[in-house]
């Protein structure tokens, strides 16, 4: 049996979530884990850390924000950043690269701030040019994944309180109309196919509430997509909550899943 074991965290700062991220992988032994917010820029990625760990590491950031990364314990092929077109590429914010057979696409997608602003826009804009790079660059009948913290809850079950939260940036019907239209061109929500209308299942915490992660007040944005082949091959997904609670913590969990018997 060929298993793919893939994670996905949103590091808040990769240089000061080395103490978890590096204890995690030799735990856990992902084939990928996928990394956003790394917030350094290229020269000085702390490489070095993750060779002795086992694993390879790509890259694409810059000093300060955002800023995506690989780490695989096999060698990947085919690595390449960007969405690619004639808007700004945002290379700190989408990184690839093909892994034992599987295109992974690693995302961190534009926060939104609030509808009123201009980056609110830009994220509904990016939504449609990731659609658009799906169509050009691969099939639905491909073996895809497209992980990452794409800054959407889609539904009520996804945020501790949906009638007040609703309206935010990450929640409300003109997000949730752009995910669809990515979702549509043939991606399945791997964690939902596990843990259908599961309640409480959360991988974000805001800092700057007291307690979050007993209180349970969090948000589900951190997803793991896939084209039907793969989601027909899923069978684990799961979000561990150990590196939220540690010392120093992202203000994200990590969402990991397994598929089971490829080709």
């Amino acid at each position: 049996m060929s298993t793919f074991k893939i994670a996905t965290y949103n590091v808040n700062s990769i240089r000061s979530r080395l103490h978890i991220v590096i204890p995690w992988l030799r735990e856990n032994l992902p084939d990928v884990l996928c990394m956003q917010e790394t917030k350094v820029e290229d020269a000085e990625f702390p490489v070095a850390v993750f060779e002795e760990a086992g694993y390879h590491v790509v890259f694409s950031g810059e000093k300060r924000y955002n800023g995506v990364a690989i780490a695989s314990r096999k060698e990947p092929e085919h690595v390449s950043s960007g969405l690619e077109d004639n808007e700004p590429f945002d290379t700190d914010r989408l990184i690839r690269g093909v892994f034992s057979g599987i295109s992974v696409v690693n995302l961190y997608v534009p926060q939104g701030r609030g509808r009123d602003m201009p980056q609110f826009q830009y994220k509904l804009q990016w939504f449609d040019r990731l659609r658009a790079f799906l169509g050009k660059n691969y099939s639905p009948d491909d073996m895809v994944i497209c992980c990452g913290d794409i800054n959407v809850a889609r539904e009520n079950i996804d945020v501790h309180n949906p009638r007040r939260l609703l309206g935010h940036a990450d929640f409300t019907p003109e997000v949730w109309d752009a995910f669809d239209s990515v979702m549509s061109w043939g991606l399945f929500d791997i964690f939902r196919k596990h843990h259908p209308g599961e309640e409480g299942q959360y991988a974000f915490f805001d800092y700057r509430v007291p307690e979050a992660v007993n209180r349970g007040l969090g948000w589900r944005v951190d997803h793991i997509l896939t084209t039907a082949p793969l989601a027909g091959l899923s069978v684990d997904c799961r979000i561990d909550l150990e590196p939220r609670l540690a010392e120093k913590p992202s203000d994200h969990a990590v969402v990991i899943a397994t598929f089971a018997n490829l080709p």
